[in-house]
């Protein structure tokens, strides 16, 4: 029992550390908007890991398995990564001119539906979680569903206390950050997310040839 739980408090923790579009988010809302903001993308994601490590286990992950399913929901994450990027982008441009930006993460419960979507808009996270319980099932840490429920707790809780972390950390350096260093915060996360919506979008394109 105590090794489902710290296996999954790890491939919590693991996922949630990749370099993406929410860890980019989770940065930049934090910096600009505060604790609270950053903690609700954050949480955003957690709660999306949780849902698709969940159907990862019962085996719904073979949905992704239908094309026009896939493709939908990659043409949705392709439209919110590139448009929330060029928001991104537009605002660090204002900010530039000296004008005061208001953010549509500013508000907690804005942040954290942003984080929802933008997680679960992302087809590759369910593909990927359905893979991670494959190898712990051939590990076996999947013995019973008292196991299966524990490694699920234990993702939960890393995700979530991953993008704490990352919030806090970023939080406090806003606080020293001018208007100029926000600018640049806003200008790399704006192109990341751009760049990771463009990925996405080819990689859409391509599954529906």
């Amino acid at each position: 029992m105590l090794r489902a739980l710290l296996a999954g408090l790890g491939l919590g923790l693991f996922v949630a550390a990749q370099v993406g579009p929410v860890s980019l988010l989770c940065i930049r809302t934090s910096a600009r908007s505060g604790f609270r903001p950053g903690l609700s993308v954050g949480m955003g994601a957690a709660i999306v890991d949780l849902l698709y490590a969940t159907l990862g286990v019962l085996g719904v992950a073979t949905l992704i398995g239908v094309a026009p399913v896939r493709i939908g929901l990659g043409v949705i994450g392709t439209v919110v990564l590139i448009v929330m990027g060029v928001r991104t982008l537009h605002a660090a441009v204002r900010i530039r001119l000296g004008a005061k930006v208001p953010d549509e993460v500013d508000i907690p419960s804005h942040a954290l539906r942003t984080g929802l979507i933008v997680t679960a808009s992302n087809p590759l996270t369910i593909v990927s979680w359905a893979a991670i319980f494959g190898a712990a099932a051939t590990a076996s840490l999947l013995a019973n569903a008292q196991d299966a429920a524990l490694l699920l707790v234990g993702v939960g809780i890393g995700s979530a206390a991953w993008f704490a972390g990352l919030a806090f950390v970023s939080s406090r350096a806003g606080r020293r950050m001018g208007p100029r260093s926000l600018a640049v915060v806003d200008t790399v996360s704006g192109i990341g997310l751009v760049v990771f919506g463009a990925v996405l979008g080819i990689r859409t394109l391509q599954d529906a040839r």
